[in-house]
């Protein structure tokens, strides 16, 4: 069984738009999309993969935008995608959305510091990730490089480490492998750090070194990582052979496969 900890789909009358721009985007780094960001087919390359269920994750980019995107978000719960919502820190109403997130049943928020230009351990952000926490909500964090804003990384994995301690009763999950590029920095800050702190390790399979990526695994322990592939970003048949690859026990793999987003997701 495989549940994909990180998807992207758009709603179907602003996917053609939102994908033109994103993939101009991801181009800098030689990156192409292998959907059409509709979520039909997302879905198509989900179950050539043999995925089971997805965790889908909308990013409000605007303040504006919260409540449209987690509506779309809810109308997407069902036997195969546990969507999160999305809130923007700028916002006048970010804690009443979160409020409305939880009452939609959405599995978590979705933050991406560079799209919404903000940086991981700024201050304004602990209240909102307080919040989370007491909603018991998981917070999912883009970390590491990003092709939109290549010189500023928002969220590196030192200031990850400070904004995890400053509320460490919340369950924060570090996309990309803790940080995108930074694995280094990973390990010295972030690995084996106590607490609710989660890895996924979408969209590294052609990043990464095996050697690290092992290491990293047995030093934060698999019960702490989570599969993800960044779809369309990456198609999961690659994160899939990755972890596959390594040198792990079958009980790990599962774990990392599924077992931990059942637990996360409680389903």
């Amino acid at each position: 069984m495989y549940i994909d900890f990180h998807v992207h789909a758009f709603d179907d009358r602003i996917a053609q738009r939102a994908m033109s721009s994103l993939t101009e985007t991801a181009a800098k780094t030689g990156i192409g999309p292998c959907t059409d960001g509709t979520v039909n087919g997302l879905m198509s390359v989900l179950r050539e993969s043999r995925i089971s269920r997805a965790v889908l994750l909308p990013v409000a980019t605007k303040p504006t935008q919260q409540k449209t995107i987690n509506n779309w978000a809810a109308s997407l719960n069902n036997d195969f995608f546990c969507p999160f919502g999305s809130v923007h820190p700028d916002a006048p109403d970010v804690f009443e959305e979160l409020e409305r997130i939880k009452s939609l049943n959405l599995y978590g928020v979705k933050f991406h510091p560079d799209y919404q230009n903000f940086f991981v351990d700024d201050e304004k952000m602990f209240p909102i990730y307080k919040k989370c926490a007491q909603l018991d909500l998981p917070v999912l964090i883009h970390a590491g490089y990003d092709p939109l804003s290549p010189d500023i990384i928002h969220c590196m994995p030192d200031a990850a480490a400070r904004a995890f301690d400053a509320v460490n009763d919340m369950t924060m999950i570090l996309a990309h492998g803790g940080g995108m590029y930074h694995w280094d920095m990973v390990e010295k800050y972030l690995c084996g750090k106590e607490g609710r702190l989660f890895f996924d390790v979408s969209v590294i399979s052609r990043a990464i070194e095996k050697e690290q990526l092992f290491r990293i695994i047995k030093k934060h322990g698999a019960p702490r990582i989570l599969f993800g592939s960044d779809c369309p970003w990456d198609d999961p048949a690659n994160e899939i052979m990755m972890i596959n690859d390594l040198e792990l026990s079958q009980e790990e793999k599962d774990l990392i496969f599924y077992k931990n987003a059942q637990k996360l997701l409680k389903i």
